[in-house]
């Protein structure tokens, strides 16, 4: 006799029992594998807490379906009319269908919670958000694992606490995938980010904008392009953090804009936020001053139909955990600390050839770039292929270490695509505003003073510095006259 009603034995019922069963059997052994750690593919989290579940609660969906289906068929062919089941306890049959029915109920529910948890969680996982997309999200990932941030899971930021930014959060999510799954997504990935939560609701849970920032040492090293012209320079800033409230310090200073007594505001004419013709700043004072630029015009009217920013912390340290760092940077760096031998002949201008000529992917590119260095030794320093061998060798993994890390050519990323604001050496950062040309009605200026941020200390070649405490003029390591007062920084350092 069979244990449970008739209509359960229907070709449905049973294919939806089927795919139940075994799909409960595959999350266990998944889920068993998650646990123990036997594979780390970013995969096995998406099908254990999220594909096969649903796909476990089709299969029992399928069941009572096919059970209305059968019941339907059953009266049909009889003639009978309509009768609600009755359920009788005291026949064994409906027992058993209770039983199993409360007993897998319990179970789904208990199930369902933990796989819901774990879904949850796996969905704001660092793991989730930089591997599952790998393409897509494979550069902001790497970008994210060498930045100061790489402790700070992607949720902290992109989400922040509050049920009503996780369910923004989701329904961008959502889209995301369709964009993924269909091919709609930028190259590269636009930026900044629309809608992007305010800084004071993220960055501020860790950074308390009102703490007094004491000033900071700066000290670089910067290499020439050409050995053979000129030695080393070095320079050593004392940069003026500053900020704060008064009661904890001086409130000048770089983080002058983010004292909480101060409001800046301002207007970007570009996606990027770089074109900035109009700025409005209320003091202590409660005075409001505005600075137009003297090269962009703009009437009041279309001013007006442009978005006003509150300025905060990403306006300027927009590249806070993905950042591409300038070739220029990168192999300067590496010299510095000795990863690339610095005293090897023109290794600075081989490696930034080496590093920013096009390719079509990174595998191609971390197979040419050392045939690219040593074929330039070969035809212009052969006998160093031989005397130097393991300086070139060390120096080639070195700038094919850089190349992986801050170029991905199949989704058109470079340090170009996204400029970082903080500082003025290799993107305008501080002087999309701090450019001497913005004025207000009554002729001050938005001064482009060095001194206003950092005061230099220590300058000159390396073995000849002069210093003064009291600091001193800027001078520029290649004799190019005064020609860096009049040209942002930028303008010859991006293209290295």
């Amino acid at each position: 006799m069979p244990r449970l009603p008739s209509s359960v034995y229907n070709p449905l019922s049973l294919v939806g029992a089927g795919i139940a069963l075994v799909s409960f059997g595959t999350v266990l052994v998944f889920f068993a594998m998650d646990m123990l750690g036997y594979t780390d593919s970013p995969y096995l989290g998406i099908f254990t807490y999220m594909i096969i579940p649903a796909v476990l609660i089709l299969g029992l969906l399928l069941i009572p379906v096919g059970m209305y289906w059968e019941r339907r068929r059953i009266k049909k062919n009889k003639g009978e009319k309509r009768r609600f089941m009755v359920l009788d306890l005291n026949d064994p049959r409906n027992r058993m269908a209770v039983m199993v029915f409360t007993v897998g109920t319990m179970l789904l529910i208990v199930v369902s919670a933990a796989g819901t948890y774990q879904a949850y969680n796996y969905s704001e996982s660092v793991e989730f958000c930089g591997e599952v997309c790998h393409e897509v999200m494979y550069p902001e990932y790497m970008a994210y694992q060498h930045s100061p941030h790489a402790r700070v899971p992607c949720a902290e930021c992109h989400i922040g606490e509050g049920a009503d930014w996780f369910v923004k959060a989701k329904i961008s999510g959502a889209y995301q995938v369709y964009s993924v799954v269909f091919n709609k997504y930028h190259k590269p990935i636009k930026t900044p980010i629309a809608n992007l939560r305010p800084a004071r609701e993220t960055c501020e849970e860790c950074h308390w904008p009102s703490k007094f920032s004491s000033d900071k040492k700066l000290e670089k090293v910067y290499f020439p392009l050409d050995t053979a012209d000129a030695q080393p320079w070095k320079i050593v800033m004392d940069v003026k953090i500053g900020g704060g409230q008064s009661e904890l310090g001086p409130t000048e200073g770089i983080h002058w804009h983010m004292n909480t007594a101060n409001d800046v505001r301002y207007v970007a004419t570009d996606d990027r936020r770089l074109d900035i013709p109009y700025i409005e700043s209320t003091g202590l004072d409660g005075k409001t001053k505005i600075f137009r630029a003297r090269d962009i015009a703009f009437s009041d009217e279309e001013i007006a139909a442009f978005e006003m920013r509150k300025m905060d912390c990403i306006d300027c340290h927009n590249r806070p955990s993905h950042i591409y760092y300038p070739p220029f940077r990168t192999v300067n760096d590496a010299m510095a600390v000795g990863r690339i031998a610095p005293d090897l002949p023109n290794i600075r201008a081989i490696a930034s050839h080496a590093l920013t000529r096009e390719y079509d992917s990174q595998r191609q590119a971390l197979r040419t770039i050392p045939d690219l260095v040593r074929n330039n030794y070969r035809t212009h320093a052969p006998e160093l292929l031989e005397t130097r061998r393991t300086a070139i060798d060390s120096s080639i993994v070195e700038i094919q270490r850089i190349y992986e890390r801050n170029f991905f050519p199949s989704m058109l990323v470079t340090w170009k695509e996204y400029p970082n604001n903080i500082g003025h050496m290799y993107d305008e950062g501080c002087f999309r505003c701090h450019d001497g040309q913005h004025v207000t009605d009554d002729g001050e200026v938005l001064s482009n003073d060095c001194n206003i941020c950092h005061t230099i200390i220590v300058q000159g070649p390396q073995g000849e510095t002069v210093s003064s405490l009291d600091g001193m003029p800027f001078r520029h390591p290649a004799d190019i006259d005064e020609v860096w007062r009049e040209v942002p920084c930028s303008d010859c350092h991006l293209g290295e």
